[in-house]
């Protein structure tokens, strides 16, 4: 019916029609995922409500930032949103891995040790623990690290868990994402069950989950199944795609607290800290995070059916529920990589003329191919693709401030594949 309008973009009608296949199997899925975004969205509204929000709010603070009332009132619609006695969400958290690191760092002391029941954590938080060795990291200061891998990548080894907590344990960090691994992301069910679990060892142990890339996807968040903090970017789902740049930290008082002196300085905490003028695409950034997040499930869902059709191995499978919004496909070469991304960074509203290619980005140990036209610099709540060059030659997909424009990309993701032939024609009929 619209075919006209991506013949525009350089869609063949062959690709299109393939599409179009895929998408009427998916109807009801994408009727729940709405729901949810309902759901989510009545959430978020409740929370500025119950605030009472208003356009004083969005007035710029410059200096230290005391008093800043839209400050202070944004963390409390997050904490009310989330479920907890506390947040911590300001401009001066660069990213996601420095949320991560604030939240660790203060609430760990020398001879304490961290553990993560969930494997080896995101590629740029081994530098944070000190996995590998990076200058100011947690092992620098007398921090140990120990980890137990999933069994067969998908389930908790209970036992190798129970023998790991001892007299240092002082945190557990449980990644719900799968970062650039080809594992199962946690649904929020199975993560209550594991903090229950290390609980029961140890009352007294901070469990803290990354949450990024999962907020919004279901309708409960890790706060509401027993975790002490979570942890998430701006420039991810939360964002909504306007905040410019942030992070959060939602959780218990003391740990809060302590996060906020971490993040500042002892004695200043919450106190300090403008917004800058930027306060405003916060407030609706989040606002918009339900929906916009709703649409790039979709996407990560239309991703995987097509890809899971044309033979290729997809993490998690186009059947299962989702719990982030992340689509790993494996695609088996480097060639087949560059194509998906060449196709995906086409598509973007910025930089559409670009080629991605391999560089060596800052905190991975393998060259990284990375294509985004974002609005947000790399903002992965927007249209995006990237992975390590290496087997099993995996592109990590996300994003899509709407579902038209998801859809698009990943159109012309096998566009590029097609073109170059790289897939089976014959399984497109």
């Amino acid at each position: 019916m619209n075919y006209e309008g991506y013949k525009k973009t350089g869609i063949s009608e062959k690709v299109y029609n393939f599409g179009e296949i895929i998408l009427k199997d998916l109807e009801e899925r994408f009727k729940e995922i709405d729901e949810i975004a309902e759901y989510n969205q009545l959430k978020v509204i409740s929370a500025m409500q119950k605030n009472r929000l208003s356009a004083n709010h969005f007035m710029a603070t410059t200096g230290y930032g005391y008093n800043d009332e839209g400050r202070d009132n944004l963390e409390r619609i997050y904490k009310d949103t989330f479920h907890t006695e506390a947040a911590l969400v300001r401009p001066q958290i660069t990213c996601g891995t420095h949320a991560l690191a604030v939240a660790l760092g203060a609430n760990v002391r020398p001879g304490d040790e961290i553990l993560s029941p969930v494997g080896k954590p995101y590629d740029t938080l081994e530098e944070v623990i000190g996995i590998r060795d990076s200058i100011g990291s947690l092992k620098e200061w007398g921090v140990s690290y120990r980890q137990v891998d999933l069994i067969n990548n998908a389930d908790f080894d209970y036992e190798g868990i129970k023998n790991a907590i001892n007299e240092k344990t002082k945190l557990v960090t449980i990644q719900r994402s799968k970062g650039y691994q080809t594992r199962e992301t946690l649904s929020v069910k199975k993560i209550g069950e594991l903090i229950k679990f290390v609980k029961e060892i140890k009352p007294d142990v901070i469990c803290m989950v990354d949450n990024c890339y999962g907020e919004f996807v279901e309708k409960i968040e890790p706060s509401d199944v027993g975790a002490d903090m979570i942890v998430g970017s701006l420039i991810k789902n939360p964002g909504g795609g306007l905040a410019p740049i942030g992070g959060y930290i939602c959780g218990r008082q003391d740990c809060i607290d302590q996060c906020a002196y971490r993040l500042s300085a002892p004695g200043l905490g919450q106190e300090v800290g403008a917004n800058l003028g930027i306060i405003q695409s916060m407030y609706q950034g989040f606002f918009l995070a339900p929906t916009v997040v709703a649409g790039a499930v979709k996407g990560a869902i239309f991703a995987a059916n097509i890809y899971e059709k044309l033979g290729f191995k997809v993490v998690p499978d186009g059947k299962v529920t989702r719990h982030d919004i992340i689509q790993a496909v494996e695609l088996g070469s480097a060639e087949r990589m560059i194509a998906f991304c060449e196709g995906i960074q086409s598509a973007a509203p910025v930089d559409s003329y670009v080629t991605p290619v391999p560089w060596a980005m800052p905190g991975y140990d393998d060259d990284v191919i990375m294509a985004a036209g974002a609005f947000i610099q790399g903002s992965s709540i927007e249209l995006s693709a990237d992975g390590p060059v290496k087997e099993p030659y995996a592109v990590y997909f996300q994003g899509g401030l709407t579902w038209n424009h998801a859809k698009l990309g990943i159109l012309m993701s096998l566009q590029k594949l097609y073109e170059k032939g790289l897939v089976d024609e014959d399984k497109m009929n």
